[in-house]
């Protein structure tokens, strides 16, 4: 049997890019996304081209509903995660003293609460077989503020939070954790910027690096992995 990857927001960017990867290296892939024609789309596009079977789920990882179906959609398959990349993710740029009402609530139920229920509803099986690799998409606004970043970079900075949480939590299990601490990468919130694709990183880029991460010993973790673009940060 094939080993299985969850990638939560995997139509686009770096999740599509990850999916891609890990399907070549022989993964089956299990994912979700808002839009059904695009999880329909990569479905055909990802079985065909690599030979691996894609499951996916219609979610909306703002919602807690949304959270607790696609866990249970994972769980009913019966099968052992080996890898979650908690990978959905919402902008939106704004002042803190600024920003609309809501703003907040938005990015944290979306950047943090669906990364903390997903691993929590699928971490009993990886703890049982003592095995599992979990990445968490932060981001270098996990690591500083910036202009205009609001309540994306409160929300980075709690998911990068997390994620040092549970490496400390579950190293007793074999279970590995990683945060993949990822400056400016040209996905579809970027393509109207005005700046040149050169100057970003590109998702493939970002994929290598966590297959990279995944591949070494089980007795060796990449705690924190922190990708820029080669110019800096935009």
């Amino acid at each position: 049997m094939k080993k299985l990857i969850v990638v939560s927001g995997g139509t686009k960017g770096i999740g599509r890019a990850i999916i891609e990867k890990f399907a070549t290296e022989g993964f089956d892939v299990f994912t979700c996304a808002r839009n059904e024609k695009d999880l329909i789309q990569l479905k055909s596009t990802v079985e065909k081209d690599y030979g691996i079977n894609l499951y996916f789920t219609v979610a909306d990882l703002s919602e807690r509903s949304s959270q607790t179906a696609f866990a249970h959609a994972i769980l009913e398959l019966k099968r052992p995660v080996e890898i979650l990349v908690n990978n959905a993710g919402y902008f939106e740029p704004g002042l803190i003293t600024e920003e609309r009402e809501g703003a907040l609530e938005k990015m944290i139920d979306t950047n943090v609460y669906s990364a903390y229920h997903l691993t929590r509803a699928l971490v009993a099986g990886m703890k049982a077989s003592k095995t599992g690799h979990i990445f968490s998409i932060c981001s270098v606004a996990s690591l500083f503020a910036y202009p205009n970043g609001g309540s994306y970079s409160i929300s980075k900075f709690a998911l990068l939070g997390f994620s040092k949480v549970l490496r400390e939590e579950l190293k007793q299990f074999g279970i590995r954790v990683t945060a993949v601490i990822a400056g400016a990468t040209y996905t579809a919130s970027w393509e109207n910027s005005g700046l040149p694709p050169e100057r970003f990183m590109r998702p493939q880029d970002v994929a290598e690096a966590i297959f990279g991460a995944y591949s070494l010993s089980l007795q060796t973790v990449v705690e924190e992995l922190i990708i820029r673009p080669q110019w800096g940060d935009i």
